[in-house]
């Protein structure tokens, strides 16, 4: 059972490359990673360049809250996150 401060994560697995889509989303909006985390901050993500880093490397897992807000942030839905396919 999870205790209250456990925060649920979304797994990047090898079909899924959730970081990099995010980091070509932002790339293709002209937003620098600092800026991008400034922006996450501001909507409630308690997020470090650091950790937002290893985010687009595919080394450390987002939470659903992150990608909730990248969503509102790079005027996308989950499923351009997901599968980037749908994104020229």
């Amino acid at each position: 059972m999870k205790n209250e401060a456990s925060i649920d994560r979304v797994i990047q697995v090898n079909n899924i490359d959730i970081g990099k889509n995010i980091a070509k989303l932002r790339k293709s909006m002209n937003i620098r990673q600092t800026d991008m985390v400034a922006k996450l901050q501001t909507n409630g993500v308690d997020v470090s360049i650091y950790s937002y880093n290893r985010i687009e490397k595919g080394t450390q897992n987002p939470t659903v809250s992150f990608l909730y807000a990248c969503c509102h942030i790079l005027d996308c839905d989950m499923n351009m996150l997901f599968d980037f396919k749908s994104f020229a």
